[in-house]
């Protein structure tokens, strides 16, 4: 099979474990997938496969990826990704995947779209300490020196400054998985993972952490 799979975020929850503790995770709803294409190492050089997820209406997309997904017979998708497979698998277009390739106790990495935050400050976007909040400080949340003097007078590369935080590609890495559900396709994992609710994500076997 497959090692990732993609899915949707549905929030945060807690469970208690058999110690009665309280345990925070995250609920993904994992798949079912379609392989949309099977790709070769004698045709493409590589083995994977392009799986799609999430139904999409056929008039919302164009005729050339359309004829894409006919090859699959399972009509259109919303989200396409391409993952790496074994050359011995048996996976071919028309199939599908489900949450079933994890199992309680696995690591998994989790990708997603962190959530936009704008224009924001060095303190929250750098974490900086700030100056002192006291009455006349002339302080407080501003950046401080941002330049040398004398030389190169410029401000150097890559200085932490204010400006845009969040809304890009983000991995949490090694997280639990705490429960699966293949009746309901869901998927507890522990902790946060980046993005927001009913974002996509793509859950794959942790590849640091063995399972």
């Amino acid at each position: 099979m497959t090692t990732g799979i993609l899915g949707k975020k549905l929030g945060m929850t807690q469970v208690f474990d058999a110690e009665g503790k309280v345990i925070p995770v995250t609920v993904i709803e994992v798949g079912p997938c379609t392989v949309v294409q099977r790709k070769t190492a004698q045709d493409d050089g590589y083995e994977a496969v392009q799986i799609g997820f999430g139904a999409n209406k056929a008039h919302r997309v164009g005729r050339p990826l359309m004829g894409h997904f006919r090859k699959a017979g399972k009509g259109a998708f919303g989200a396409l990704k391409e993952v790496r497979i074994a050359p011995d698998s048996a996976l071919a277009a028309g199939q599908e995947i489900h949450v079933d390739i994890f199992k309680e106790g696995d690591f998994v990495d989790v990708t997603g779209q962190s959530k936009g935050r704008g224009f924001t400050g060095s303190v929250k976007r750098w974490n900086f300490k700030g100056g002192r909040a006291s009455h006349g400080s002339m302080f407080h949340r501003a950046p401080g020196s941002i330049g040398a003097s004398a030389w190169p007078s410029r401000v150097i590369k890559n200085m932490k400054m204010a400006g845009h935080y969040g809304n890009e590609r983000v991995t949490t890495l090694n997280l639990k998985v705490v429960g699966v559900s293949p009746e309901k396709n869901l998927l507890l994992v522990r902790g946060a993972v980046p993005g927001a609710k009913n974002s996509l994500v793509f859950v794959r076997h942790a590849i640091k952490k063995g399972n």
